[in-house]
Formats: structure tokens, C-alpha cells, sequence
């Protein structure tokens, strides 16, 4: 343009990323970490990420359960998920807290997603998720716990009291198993999965290089389509 500002052709096509994934996931919390560094990566590329629910025990009920009865029906036993939580905690390292002796309840995550659902158009959907997972893989606390959700909503600038009372309600429930359901049907069983554009699905907390590369690829296909 004659005033020097890039017109619209000019622009980088925008790249749109799905992420499926649950709250009480330790790679989706990895991932997502993962992820905002690929963003890091590509900063010249705008991207829209909007985070998709997904139920990764959908058998425990809406109070939870506690922890040890969890990993014993899940896993065996106890010293059964050592292992795993071992993986987890050399990933985590990479710049995020893992504290498996903190947590005492395996949350049902209905209500989280409801709560990353309604942070849309009032606060940012992606900090709400980081909370929930801050406070559970860091915190140990039990995300089946009202006042923690509550808690959580004022500290990312929603309104808690009227969070209180839709949380009180069956506000978006049947849209929130929906889309859940939608995603298993869709053929997704391991989470997190990064979808791009539609068109390209990344399953696992892949490095941030990877995921970089894929929003660049994208984004020069779109590109291309739009010459």
C-alpha cells in the first residue's frame, strides 16, 4: 500500500489449530506448553487456537473419585503408573510442574470444559485451561470441587458468581458431551491431537519444532490457494 502497511493479499494466511485434548491429561498439559512455543517459533504466521473437550476417563463419575481407587482401576495399581508418571515428569521438566504426590482426586472434567467454554468473548479460553491444569498437575487440587472452578473463573477475570450459578445448572452439559462424543466417533483416541486447518491431524505432545513446521506448511498452502 502507498502508505507502506501490508495490504490484505499481503498478509500471511491464518492458520487454524483444534486442539482435542482434557485437562487432566499430563501430555495434554505438555502439549499445550509445547504448542505456545511452537507459536514462539512462527511468530510472522497468525494463528487461532481453540481448545476442543475431551473426556479421557468419562467412566468416573461427576463428584470424581479418589486418586489411589483411580490408578488401581486404570492402571492395576498404584506402582503400575510409576512408570508412566516418570515419562511425564522428564517432559515436564522442560519448563512446567508435575506433582503426582499431590493429587488425592481423579476429577470428572465435565465442568472444566463447560468453564473453557464460557471464558469465550469474556476472558481468554486458553489462560482458563492453563489454570485448571496448573492447579491440578501442580497443586494437586480436585477439579471436581465447585469452589475451585469458582476460584479459578475470578482469577482469569470471569464473573464468579454467575459461574457459581451456571455451574449450579446443565448449561451447555449436552453441547460439551457432544462434541466429546464427536471426537471419539471422529476416530481420536489418543489426546492431545492438534488438527490444522482441517486438513492435517497431529496426534501426541510432539516437539515444538514439529508443530512448528506443520503451521508453516499450512500456512503456505493456504497461501497458495489464495494467490
Amino acid at each position: 500500500m502507498a502508505d507502506g502497511s501490508p495490504d490484505a493479499s499481503e498478509m500471511p494466511a491464518r492458520v487454524h489449530v483444534d486442539v482435542v485434548s482434557d485437562v487432566v491429561c499430563p501430555w495434554c498439559y505438555i502439549g499445550k506448553h509445547r504448542l505456545e512455543r511452537a507459536l514462539a517459533l512462527t511468530p510472522n504466521t497468525p494463528v487461532q487456537v481453540e481448545y476442543r473437550p475431551y473426556f479421557l476417563n468419562p467412566w468416573i463419575p461427576r463428584e470424581g473419585i479418589d486418586r489411589n481407587t483411580y490408578l488401581e482401576t486404570k492402571f492395576g495399581s498404584v506402582a503400575r503408573y510409576a512408570a508412566i508418571a516418570e515419562r511425564v515428569a522428564a517432559a515436564a521438566a522442560e519448563g512446567l510442574v508435575y506433582a503426582p504426590d499431590k493429587m488425592s482426586r481423579q476429577p470428572n472434567t465435565l465442568d472444566c470444559h463447560r468453564l473453557i467454554r464460557w471464558a469465550h468473548g469474556t476472558a481468554d479460553p486458553a489462560r482458563v485451561k492453563q489454570r485448571l491444569m496448573d492447579l491440578y498437575f501442580a497443586q494437586g487440587a480436585d477439579l471436581s470441587d465447585r469452589n475451585v472452578l469458582v476460584q479459578a473463573a475470578r482469577e482469569c477475570g470471569m464473573d464468579g458468581d454467575l459461574i457459581r450459578r451456571r455451574l449450579g445448572g446443565n448449561d451447555d452439559v449436552e453441547a460439551i458431551e457432544s462434541e466429546a462424543n464427536a471426537a471419539k466417533d471422529a476416530g481420536i483416541e489418543g489426546v492431545p491431537t492438534f488438527i490444522f486447518d482441517s486438513s492435517l491431524a497431529i496426534s501426541g505432545a510432539q516437539p515444538p519444532d514439529y508443530l512448528a513446521t506443520a503451521i508453516t506448511r499450512i500456512a503456505g498452502q493456504r497461501a497458495k490457494l489464495t494467490a
